[in-house]
């Protein structure tokens, strides 16, 4: 199984956006997908609920309680799990970059992001997770972009070649749960989604499922919402 958080001290950066169309990346591409929201406002979990009952599945959880969520996820047998976390880098972020195999930090091309970007660090050096930084909302051109990236690599990190722009194709499909790579497959926007997909690197060794997994209510926090079908309920991370 293959966690994925994403973390970043910066509100406005687009982390939930990328958690949700990397979620549905994984879905469509057979794997077993779960996202876990623990922002206490539960964007990303609200925008996934319009989907209904087609996955991939989410649920909220309490930050506390993340690990005995992931390993109750991975129990239940997902490939590709999610953590969506507030803007904060927080004991919050701390546990989410704890038990992620990778974490990824949307930072937007500007003064004011820049000056966010070693909150996150931190986090993820105390949690001596590996991470990656991806360009976000950025213009078509523009000098700050050259900036932007030189600054991160000159503090050791690594950045995606993956960059997003800023496009409408990844905001107005959410008022139907709906992502850019299902509204607009040929799209500059979908394309940026698979790349970045890719960029993740998710060992071949995560075997892909079927998409019709059960409806599973998870002990450790919030319903999951997902496909309908057979319920199973897990206590720290075993079926009972």
């Amino acid at each position: 199984m293959f966690v994925l958080a994403l973390v970043a001290q910066k509100g406005g950066s687009g982390k939930s956006t990328m958690a949700i169309h990397l979620a549905v990346e994984g879905h469509r591409r057979g794997m077993k997908t779960l996202l876990v929201d623990i922002d206490t406002q539960a964007s990303a979990a609200k925008i996934m609920d319009r989907r209904g009952e087609d996955p991939p599945d989410v649920t909220t959880e309490a930050a506390g309680r993340l690990e005995k969520a992931i390993e109750a996820a991975r129990s239940a047998g997902y490939d590709f799990v999610v953590v969506d976390t507030a803007p904060q880098a927080d004991r919050a972020a701390a546990l989410a970059a704890k038990v992620a195999n990778l974490v990824l930090s949307p930072v937007q091309p500007s003064i004011v992001d820049l000056d966010a970007v070693d909150a996150t660090i931190d986090v993820c050096k105390l949690a001596n997770a590996p991470m990656m930084f991806a360009l976000n909302r950025v213009p078509a051109q523009g000098q700050e972009i050259a900036g932007t990236l030189d600054a991160i690599r000159k503090r050791g990190m690594q950045v995606s070649n993956v960059r997003w722009g800023e496009r409408k194709a990844f905001r107005y499909p959410f008022m139907k749960g709906l992502t850019a790579q299902e509204v607009e497959p040929g799209s500059k926007a979908a394309s940026e989604v698979k790349d970045l997909f890719d960029a993740l690197r998710i060992p071949l060794g995560v075997q892909a499922h079927s998409s019709t997994s059960a409806h599973v209510l998870m002990e450790t926090g919030a319903p999951v919402r997902g496909k309908a079908g057979a319920q199973a309920r897990m206590k720290d991370g075993v079926k009972v």
